[in-house]
């Protein structure tokens, strides 16, 4: 009898690409909704069922509609950004939110074709497709300049598989989502019959994996470095106003207030809490630094303030000052943000014309290093990033090389009024909290309109303020020491050993899939 699965009567095609498009969107809830992780499985487990009956045309044309829904209603407040605040005319701006995650999906699509082209009905598919899965999504996060918003791992952050995050990173526990879900498949009636695994040690695997993943992750790899007070102030200025001259003696005079009227501690203010650039500061905002140098040079008292910095000759950066102690004036602790937002902070190659057609603030920057030495106060190592930097865990994981330097704090300052009263802030939130999972590091966020919050090193968020108010949240926050396992093979080698090990397992099965001796069984 030749191996492969028990075929069923196959959907039609306007059918199952109807279901793509509406599974793949719909698995986007649970990145807001986290109580609702099991989603993602089921509909991964969709994707499996209806690729393992497909050929590889239509498995990559499936593969390629599901990731481009999920894309699209995982990052449609891009929309917002192009059209209300840079002027793109809506039909424009919707078919850019399209055609990037079209785009994007290209790598989900090669992996469904390869899939189909590669299985074979046996256990090994299980992890044929957790690893073209993985490779697909690391394709998204490296490849020109990467973009791995709503990785699926990130959908899992209340689930027990966040259990494996300082182990395996984001990325690894979508694998692992991915390989439950091809296992699901097999136990369900029609799902294709398993050489190496009876349909009960496969339903065995399913229930005890993510219990299993608890139990063998210790709890803590790291330990208390001492507590701070810190004070995050979220100054809900709309972004149509945030660089009008109107608005800006209001907004800055309030933002100064709020810093110098917080306790003693760390103080962190968001992304370009002060619009200007240095030579505009001195003419629109006289004696403001200088006020806050001197207010931060006493004892016991700290700043990480957002601020864009540079001039025309040596180009500009987004930036966080760090403002401690005496000779603050000439000692300021200085970040530049080194992953920039394509479009936003550089225009990519052959792309000018397009951020032409936007009325958008912003345009080529300056990128900083990507491992820079942390702003330390009160006896803690506060590693500042600015806002969608710390969706990159391989490149934070650089910073913690050498342990006796590594950051016991993160401090994430972030403007997401670009995208109002969507999503993004949800989403954003929970991806500060893999990061804390992950280097098991508690997270201050200080925001524009939202989520300014305090995560513990468990990832769990400890207080934050509502969003689109203006207001100072101020909490206690324990430092932590010592590294986890992520952190340690991430530093030295970013996602390629995940990468790597991915594709040992594709060349495996695909050299054992097209043997000659596995082609002889398969026709015999």
């Amino acid at each position: 009898m030749a191996d492969g699965p028990v075929r069923v009567r196959p959907l039609s095609l306007a059918l199952d690409a109807t279901l793509a498009v509406v599974l793949g969107a719909l698995q986007t809830l649970a990145y807001t909704h986290t109580h609702w992780w099991p989603l993602p499985l089921a509909t991964l487990a969709w994707l499996v069922w209806r690729l393992d009956l497909a050929t590889p045309r239509r498995a990559a044309l499936l593969a390629w509609l599901y990731g481009t829904a999920w894309l699209v209603a995982g990052t449609w407040w891009l929309y917002i950004s192009m059209h209300r605040f840079g002027g793109l005319p809506a039909p424009l701006a919707a078919a850019a939110v399209l055609a990037l995650a079209a785009a994007l999906s290209v790598y989900l699509a090669a992996a469904g074709w390869l899939y189909a082209r590669l299985r074979r009905g046996t256990a090994r598919d299980v992890a044929l497709f957790a690893a073209l899965w993985l490779l697909a999504e690391a394709a998204r996060a490296l490849i020109f300049t990467g973009f791995p918003w709503v990785a699926v791992g990130y959908s899992q952050v209340d689930s027990p598989l966040a259990a494996l995050a300082p182990w395996v990173g984001v990325y690894g526990i979508g694998a692992l989502l991915a390989a439950l879900a091809a296992a699901v498949v097999r136990v369900l009636p029609g799902g294709g019959r398993v050489r190496a695994w009876s349909p009960p040690v496969v339903l065995l695997f399913v229930l005890l994996a993510p219990a299993t993943a608890l139990w063998l992750a210790p709890r803590d790899f790291t330990r208390s470095s001492g507590s701070l007070s810190v004070s995050l102030l979220q100054t809900d200025v709309p972004q149509d106003q945030k660089f009008a001259a109107e608005h800006l003696d209001q907004n800055l005079n309030w933002t100064s207030a709020a810093l110098q009227a917080a306790p003693p501690g760390l103080v962190v203010a968001p992304e370009t809490a002060v619009p200007l650039l240095p030579s505009q500061l001195a003419e629109l905002a006289p004696g403001l630094w200088e006020g806050l140098r001197a207010h931060f040079a006493e004892p016991g008292r700290a700043a990480l303030v957002g601020v864009p910095l540079g001039d025309f000759e040596r180009g500009y950066t987004n930036s966080v000052v760090g403002l401690s102690g005496p000779g603050v004036g000439s000692t300021a602790y200085r970040y530049d943000k080194h992953h920039l937002v394509p479009f936003g902070e550089f225009i990519p190659t052959g792309f000018r014309w397009f951020t032409q057609m936007m009325n958008i603030p912003l345009g080529d920057f300056n990128r900083g290093v990507v491992d820079p030495p942390s702003f330390n106060f009160g006896g803690q190592r506060i590693a500042p990033n600015i806002c969608y930097e710390d969706l990159y865990g391989e490149e934070l994981a650089r910073r913690f090389r050498n342990p006796a330097t590594a950051p016991t704090l993160f401090a994430n300052v972030s403007n997401l009024g670009w995208f109002g009263d969507s999503s993004a802030l949800p989403q954003h939130l929970n991806i500060s909290r893999m990061r804390s999972l992950e280097f098991q590091r508690p997270m201050v966020r200080a925001t524009n309109t939202g989520a300014t919050a305090t995560i513990d090193h468990h990832g769990v968020v400890v207080a934050r303020l509502p969003a689109f108010e203006r207001g100072v949240l101020t909490t206690a926050v324990d430092g932590r020491s010592g590294i986890t396992p992520f952190a340690w093979w991430a530093a030295r080698g970013g996602l390629w050993p995940l990468v790597g090990l991915a594709l040992a397992v594709v060349a495996v099965v695909g050299a054992a899939a097209l043997s000659p001796r596995a082609g002889a069984a398969r026709s015999g």
